[in-house]
């Protein structure tokens, strides 16, 4: 697995680069093919680190961010959160992993998640908008995240508020 490490307004230390990748692949490499690619993104927040990582393989992307203060347990838990999500969706992605990916990984018997259920649809009219309008139409409903239609390139659009009370904007890639 290709793993990368970035840090933003830290340094890296040599020691968690190799620790990093070693616990990725000896806890992760079951589940992926050589072609699988780990980023982890470190950054420092009041004297806590918080680590991103993202894992994809096959267009699957899973992701963690953990907070500790200690980049060594940020990673561990992350690392754990991974496997957590791999565990719940067992059937959904068994298909895309590597095929004894779970031979391996869980011998014993793994207790059957229930898939989920929607319980409420909502149906509402998108109008073209730009991204701040989004962003005040988000804060006026209290809601964490807002679709619209991007007036400027005409494409349907997800505004979102991060943790760290920043936003963030979703766009498709038609490439």
């Amino acid at each position: 697995m290709k793993t990368t490490i970035t840090a933003k307004k830290m340094q890296i230390p040599q020691n968690f680069t190799e620790y990093a990748e070693k616990r990725i692949d000896t806890r992760l490499d079951k589940f992926f093919g050589d072609d699988a690619e780990a980023k982890i993104v470190l950054s420092e927040l009041k004297n806590e680190i918080i680590l991103e990582l993202t894992v994809k393989y096959n267009s699957l992307y899973f992701r963690s961010e953990r907070k500790a203060v200690d980049k060594f347990a940020a990673l561990d838990d992350a690392i754990d959160k991974i496997i957590r999500q791999i565990r719940k969706n067992k059937t959904k992605v068994e298909k895309r992993l590597k095929d004894t990916a779970f031979k391996e990984a869980f011998a014993e018997p793994v207790e059957e998640v229930p898939d989920y259920e929607v319980i409420k649809r909502k149906k509402f009219k998108m109008r073209p908008m730009d991204i701040d309008e989004a962003i005040l139409q988000m804060n006026m409903l209290d809601h964490e995240f807002f679709l619209f239609t991007n007036a400027g390139t005409g494409e349907i659009n997800l505004v979102y508020k991060r943790d760290d009370g920043n936003y963030a904007v979703l766009e498709p890639d038609n490439t």
